[in-house]
């Protein structure tokens, strides 16, 4: 949520990055000025009534001390009329200031100037690629037929457990899927990253506090009994530690990671699209997240594109980082970079990380602050990424490396499934 003194401050600069997301609502952003105006005419005239409601009561109580009765029934008579015009103006400013807040949570983050203008993801800037695109014989199969094949997750006995999006990971389907996550893990940990086990429900104030709620709520699964919802990402209770925090400035900066399972109730087209690993319900994924001093905000996601680099280069994928243009950024970023890798057998690019930058976006929400050098205390950067999201990572894995007997396993983690081939 953008600070209100900062829409106050920077009205034109606000609208021309709405625009550049193509939001369809900017006069949001005069609305919000004109209700902010009122709302501080409001606490002046609050202010002024409390200070007359004050010297009435210091009036009353010197002439109760000095025993000079008869003024005091005149003096309360005002003191009570006092009382019940500040009740009406309080009453007023929590109408106003509730309503204030609404319309900030339906403004998005104003996208960093590199942003590129854009209405699609075809208008996303490509910025990096790697790798070398396997050449696939024709007898080549999608990683759906490669997990019957070899026995890996079988589709058909999730949706019977549970319903699609559900898949039941088996054998060595079941060890290379915690392979990876360790191996991620491993990664991230030795990169400097601290390792949580984080809650896989939250409660309202928490997907609220990272930008879930209101933007995401359809998309969330609702346990309407307890007021929680499962988490789309371990980015919602890792970030939400240091909710309502006031930080040191020597603890910045803060990097943490975690495994969780992934819950997404996104509603998908039918066909190759949403086939296999394409689009799931439930996945595994490893995140990582970072609390920085502003400042160094940009070096910092430099830093984790660069990881998320290291890990796909050792795993030997070919892969692609993406710019999201203005309007394929999501709700709460203020620039994101997207990677994808290449699925051999399907013949396409698909996302497997988000990187992203929020600046205070999320910290505003969250109240997560720090003391300068000065004592002052400011809101936070916060960053996410994914490094990484597990179904399209193994999509691509066994398709790129399938051979006639088999499928190879890359050599940075064969220490963490026991075996170098599926067969």
């Amino acid at each position: 949520m953008l600070p209100l003194s900062f829409i106050r401050e920077n009205k034109d600069f606000i609208k021309k990055g709405l625009e550049k997301r193509n939001f369809p609502n900017i006069n949001i952003i005069d609305q919000i000025i004109e209700m902010d105006q009122k709302r501080r005419s409001i606490m002046l005239d609050l202010e002024t009534i409390l200070s007359s409601s004050n010297k009435i009561n210091k009036e009353i109580g010197l002439s109760v001390k000095s025993n000079k009765k008869e003024n005091i029934d005149e003096l309360k008579l005002k003191s009570f009329k006092f009382k019940n015009d500040a009740k009406k103006f309080q009453e007023k400013l929590k109408l106003i200031e509730n309503e204030l807040f609404s319309m900030r949570t339906k403004v998005p983050n104003i996208p960093n100037e590199i942003v590129p203008q854009g209405k699609s993801y075809d208008d996303n800037e490509k910025i990096f690629e790697s790798g070398e695109i396997p050449e696939l014989k024709k007898d080549s199969l999608y990683h759906w037929d490669l997990c019957k094949k070899y026995d890996l997750i079988d589709f058909d006995l999730g949706n019977k457990i549970t319903g699609s999006g559900f898949p039941v990971y088996k054998g060595k389907g079941a060890k290379l899927q915690r392979a990876l996550i360790q191996y991620f893990l491993d990664k991230n940990i030795k990169a400097g990253y601290k390792e949580y086990q984080i809650p896989h429900v939250v409660n309202e104030t928490s997907a609220f506090g990272t930008g879930q709620l209101p933007d995401k709520d359809g998309q969330m699964y609702h346990v309407e009994n307890d007021k929680l919802y499962l988490i789309p990402t371990a980015e919602v209770p890792l970030t939400n530690i240091f909710r309502d925090k006031i930080l040191q400035l020597n603890e910045l900066p803060i990097k943490l990671t975690s495994y969780s399972p992934c819950f997404r109730r996104e509603a998908g087209s039918y066909g190759k699209n949403v086939r296999g690993l394409n689009r799931l319900h439930q996945f595994d994924k490893v995140e990582i997240v970072r609390i920085e001093e502003p400042k160094n905000a940009m070096s910092a996601l430099d830093s984790m594109v660069n990881h998320i680099k290291e890990i796909l280069n050792e795993l030997e994928l070919p892969y692609r980082i993406i710019r999201l243009c203005g309007s394929d950024l999501g709700f709460t970023s203020a620039l994101t970079y997207d990677f994808e890798v290449f699925s051999a057998a399907q013949k396409k690019w698909l996302e497997i990380s988000s990187v992203s930058t929020f600046n205070n976006f999320q910290s505003e929400r969250l109240q997560i602050r720090y003391r300068d050098k000065e004592g002052r205390k400011n809101l936070v950067y916060t960053l996410n990424g994914s490094s990484l999201a597990l179904p399209r990572v193994i999509a691509s894995l066994l398709e790129n490396f399938q051979t006639e007997k088999g499928i190879k396993i890359p050599n940075v983690i064969t220490s963490y499934t026991g075996f170098d081939f599926i067969n």
